[in-house]
């Protein structure tokens, strides 16, 4: 019976480099690091067809035969071809020789090297197990430290003991690492491989830092996919991933197990080639973990004989369902490449049970999450403000920091969770209200500015569910912080709820920047006169326009509030300027005034 789809978390990738396969004419080598395939004919007389990632590095070709090819590469760009023939001899084509530059004598058994880092490994001594790295950069060649790799048992007489096969060089985390797959013996205690990681750093000694328990044995291929050690198991035709940073150190070499159950790479299909094909034929099986696939660092394997190169691709959504555990489900998404998504759902599917249960699970996801945010804040800050410094030693070295998709923002949360969630009929109100405040509460304790959007979230909920008592401890005790988008909304729930009007001015007298926002609201209210005693109360009288003030006065109908205002500011006029006589563009209310008080107040005079 086989598995359901979605139970396989790693997969190829849909569109392979596709090359002619092994024959007895063809002979097949790869770069890698150029990730090129040659596909080499008749010794090249007929035909070197080089298939790389992309149009530009694939490139076809013809050469003399001059005997069996051993070992074929271009150099970064295709811009020189280099041809082994021998054991001990290259071709250069363009000045058919080499230049030495540097040498070292030493006895190698066989050698690993690594083309992202540059770093080339030689296994020396009889055993073979003390290895030396040398380094390469801008065309020098300097000696690391050597170190010795812990060989499950010392042969006697003593001979070479690790092979080339049972070592890979790979870049986790931007860390170099060399791995060793320790297979198990006879006399050791434990009965199951392990894969063990040395970390290699440019400066200082190699030392032993992680072991991946595998606990089986057999033979075993590895891959590094996303910063996650990927180990191939053939026979039982399943693999397992492991994570080394999923664990907080706590000694020098820490143990590890798999993140998730091992599972089979998902089923591939291949689609039939040839002039025999027609065109209706389905795509045939390929079968996974053959003995002829070669697997190749960091995410490639290889089938020489059936002329497919893919790329390891490691699938996020079946991993949701088999790491039962959401904090650490959390840790491990927010370390990969393309997490976003994932995680959003990740979120909306803890918050669909809805039980209270379940708020303890929330905030750590919450927590989880706003660490990584917060961390990317402070990048991005202490950038800016480098930034704004000036040139300087430190600034002019300074990166822009990479807004990674494990950063997920107030606008995330709001957008692809939150509003959607509140929206919920099945749902506690108490549940949403309680997740709302926990997204807040987690906000404010990584020192993040919470945006307005989100306490009108709260705000409406409790508005839509009539917990006026609740929204009216909140806004008391300032567990929605104050701002002029939240004093509006308050404003306009006062058909609803009257308190909140007063809870609105409130606020905007707490802000001290919101005068202007406060007296249009009195004054749109008619509240004339609080308007007037606000604004001398914060010192503002002076500056103010005097029609807005008339102009709502004389809205109310009330020849005497009209009055009282109009009088107010020609005392106002009398002390500024010496005279109680308004500037030009305020005599239409004085005559209207004028016109309207005559019959019954006397002594003014048009």
């Amino acid at each position: 019976m086989t598995e359901p789809p979605q139970q396989h978390y790693l997969e190829l990738s849909e569109n392979p480099v596709q090359f002619e396969h092994a024959s007895s004419v063809n002979n097949v080598f790869f770069d890698e690091a150029n990730k090129q395939v040659f596909a080499v004919r008749s010794g090249g007389a007929t035909g070197v067809v080089v298939k790389g990632p992309d149009d530009k590095s694939s490139v076809a070709f013809r050469m003399d035969d001059k005997g069996e090819v051993k070992c074929i590469k271009f150099s970064i760009g295709n811009k020189i071809l280099a041809v082994q023939r021998t054991s001990k001899s290259v071709v250069f084509p363009d000045k058919r020789s080499l230049k030495l530059l540097k040498n070292q004598s030493i006895n190698v058994n066989w050698y690993q090297y690594c083309p992202e880092t540059a770093v080339i490994l030689l296994s020396t001594t009889v055993q073979g197990n003390i290895l030396q790295p040398f380094a390469f950069r801008n065309g020098t060649m300097s000696k690391m430290s050597k170190f010795e790799i812990e060989l499950p048992v010392i042969p006697k007489p003593a001979k070479l003991s690790l092979s080339e096969r049972d070592i890979a060089m790979a870049t986790i985390y931007g860390q170099l690492y060399v791995m060793y797959l320790k297979h198990h013996s006879r006399t050791a205690n434990s009965p199951s491989a392990e894969v063990v990681l040395y970390h290699l750093p440019r400066e200082g000694a190699c030392k032993k830092s992680h072991v991946l328990k595998l606990n089986t044995t057999g033979k075993f291929a590895l891959n590094i996919v996303d910063n996650l050690v990927v180990v191939h198991h053939q026979s039982s035709q399943t693999s397992l991933i492991f994570d080394i940073n999923l664990k907080e150190p706590d000694c020098a070499v820490n143990t590890h197990q798999p993140v998730l159950p091992a599972r089979s790479i998902h089923p591939y299909r291949m689609p039939l080639a040839g002039p025999a094909v027609v065109p209706s034929q389905p795509p045939v099986p390929c079968q996974l973990y053959s003995s002829s696939w070669s697997v190749f660092q960091p995410d490639i394997i290889i089938s020489a004989s059936e002329g497919y190169l893919w790329y390891l691709q490691v699938k996020l959504h079946p991993t949701v369902n088999l790491l039962q555990d959401k904090g650490k489900l959390m840790d491990f998404l927010l370390r990969r490449r393309d997490c976003k998504m994932v995680i959003l759902s990740v979120c909306s599917q803890i918050l669909e049970g809805g039980v209270k249960g379940s708020l303890p699970v929330v905030a750590t996801v919450f927590d989880k999450l706003n660490q990584v945010y917060k961390e990317y804040l402070e990048a991005e800050q202490s950038y800016t403000v480098a930034m704004e410094s000036g040139p300087s030693r430190g600034s002019a070295a300074q990166k822009r920091p990479v807004r990674t998709q494990a950063v997920i923002d107030q606008s995330d949360m709001y957008t692809h969770v939150l509003s959607s969630f509140t929206e919920r009929k099945e749902v506690s109100h108490k549940f949403v209200i309680a997740v709302l405040m926990e997204y807040i509460r987690s906000l404010n304790q990584h020192q993040i500015t919470v945006q307005h959007y989100l306490y009108e979230l709260v705000i409406k909920t409790l508005v839509q569910h009539n917990l006026f008592y609740m929204l009216h401890q909140f806004l008391q005790y300032h567990v929605l912080s104050d701002s002029k988008p939240l004093a509006c909304l308050l404003l306009s729930l006062e058909s609803t709820y009257p308190p909140a009007h007063q809870l609105s001015l409130d606020m905007l007298k707490r802000l001290s920047t919101a005068n202007d926002e406060i007296v249009e609201v009195l004054l749109s209210k008619q509240q004339v006169l609080g308007a007037l005693r606000f604004i001398r109360s914060v010192g503002g009288h002076d500056n103010v326009s005097a029609r807005k003030f008339l102009d709502a006065a004389r809205q109310t109908g009330d020849q005497m509030l009209f009055y009282t205002v109009f009088r107010s500011f020609q005392q106002r006029n009398q002390r500024l300027r010496g005279s109680p006589a308004f500037n030009p563009g305020e005599n239409k209310p004085r005559i209207w005034f004028i016109f309207q008080m005559k019959p019954t107040i006397g002594g003014l005079k048009i």
